[in-house]
């Protein structure tokens, strides 16, 4: 039988049984050495006692006669663990005393007797006309040992069932409330996660129990805690998710917006532009009024188209579309050495022959105008560096300034335009990096991956 395999109970009583055992034979080994020397001592005893009586009385029954000597012996009968053999001058057994009637008809195991039984004693009496022989025979002290054993033997049996018996009942009853643990164990493997123990007997049920039921509501608080957690990431995904979906919108509308103005109102206040200096020129030294009308119609639509076409390029980059992303950024960056000249500004495109998804080119777009915005409007930089590099299956653009830098209280996602561009780019698989840069000067950072890994992202 394995180790494993038994059970607590079992275990508990193997061992008790075993230390019985081991009680009782050891109890018995002591015993056998008692017994062992009280036979030695009672068959010597008998044998010596036996010897003096007859040697004093022998001389006198000898100088009788053999008949009186036999009839003597006749007359004593059997000694107490000894045998009496009368010899005559010729060696001739005269008398041999009678067999012992204690316990006729049983002897002890041979193996026991050659334990138990000491050497034999020979004592021998010489006297004119013959020879009396006494010999010590421990056979019924051996016997009486033995019955002894047998005894003891049965009560040792007796007291090993009895203590078994009372320790699997006791056990029992102690190991009792652990069943009921191990059911409330294998209710919590199935998943049922109310399971609760009563107050159970014993001390260390009850502390296992106790123990228990926290661990069990500790469970449940983790459960429901993962399940809030779960929940609000499954709202934060959707959230995201429809974040991203309104953006999209919205690019689309300023697109759509951007054409409008770029493609119907860039058209129509072309054509007022056009009929104002016109009617200038037709009316010119006529109608003084008519002809500044027309030329404050003619400033106005100039003004007018200006303003819309610095508008077009927030709303939407329309030379992105058209172009592509380098000659969108070479315009970025012309646009912003035209409206702040003090400042100087730089450009790199390395890309070699990467290809960009729209999604990634726009993202970059936005992160220069981002990057830029924040380097004049808060760092007041006068010299700002853009590049736009391919690395492996990444491309990374960087805004350098020599700036402010960022203030210590204020995190870089708490700028609006950060957090959304972070937002962005890490719903294109990539990562935002905003930090300050020695001596002076802060450095964005927008890693993005190219073509294929956006595709299997949006996958």
């Amino acid at each position: 039988m394995k180790t494993d395999s038994m059970t607590l109970r079992l275990k508990i009583n193997l061992i008790v049984g075993a230390l019985t055992v081991l009680f009782v034979a050891a109890m018995l080994a002591l015993q056998l050495r008692s017994m062992r020397e009280s036979v030695q001592e009672e068959v010597v005893a008998a044998n010596r006692v036996a010897t003096q009586l007859l040697s004093r009385n022998a001389w006198l029954y000898a100088a009788q006669g053999t008949p009186a000597m036999l009839a003597y012996l006749q007359g004593i009968g059997r000694v107490r663990s000894n045998d009496i053999v009368l010899y005559d001058a010729e060696g001739q057994v005269l008398y041999r005393s009678p067999a012992s009637t204690y316990k006729a008809g049983r002897d002890a195991p041979d193996w026991f007797e050659r334990v138990m039984a000491p050497e034999p004693l020979v004592q021998s009496i010489a006297f004119p006309g013959g020879k009396l022989v006494t010999q010590s025979n421990a056979t019924r002290a051996v016997l009486d040992a033995w019955d002894y054993l047998l005894v003891l033997g049965a009560g040792g049996a007796v007291l090993l069932g009895v203590v078994n018996a009372l320790v699997f009942w006791l056990v029992g009853r102690a190991v009792r409330p652990f069943g009921r643990i191990v059911g409330a164990l294998e209710d919590l493997e199935a998943g049922r996660f109310d399971a609760v123990l009563p107050p159970l007997p014993g001390t260390e049920a009850a502390l296992i129990g106790a123990a228990f039921n926290r661990m069990v509501g500790r469970l449940r608080q983790n459960l429901e805690t993962e399940r809030r957690a779960a929940l609000a990431e499954a709202r934060l995904s959707d959230s995201r998710e429809l974040a991203r979906w309104i953006e999209r919108q919205l690019e689309q509308e300023r697109r759509l917006i951007a054409h409008e103005l770029h493609d119907e109102l860039g058209q129509s206040v072309t054509a007022m532009h056009s009929m104002a200096v016109s009617i200038t020129q037709r009316v010119r030294g006529l109608d003084p009024q008519a002809e500044q009308a027309a030329r404050t119609i003619a400033d106005e639509s100039s003004r007018l188209y200006q303003a819309m076409h610095g508008m077009i390029p927030r709303l939407a980059p329309l030379v992105l579309d058209n172009l592509g992303l380098t000659d969108a950024l070479a315009d970025l960056v012309e646009r912003t050495r035209r409206s702040h000249p003090d400042v100087a500004v730089e450009l790199e495109v390395a890309l070699g022959d990467a290809t960009l998804a729209p999604d990634t080119a726009l993202a970059f777009y936005r992160g220069a105008q981002e990057g830029m915005t924040n380097a004049l409007r808060h760092g007041r930089a006068a010299h700002i560096a853009i590049a736009l590099k391919q690395a492996g299956d990444e491309a990374t653009l960087t805004v350098t300034d020599d700036g402010q830098g960022l203030p210590a209280e204020v995190q870089p996602a708490g700028h609006h335009g950060l957090r959304w561009l972070a937002e962005r780019s890490e719903g294109l698989g990539g990562s935002v990096r905003v930090s300050n840069r020695a001596p002076r000067g802060v450095v964005l950072a927008v890693r993005l991956p190219l073509a294929q890994d956006v595709e299997a992202t949006a996958r």
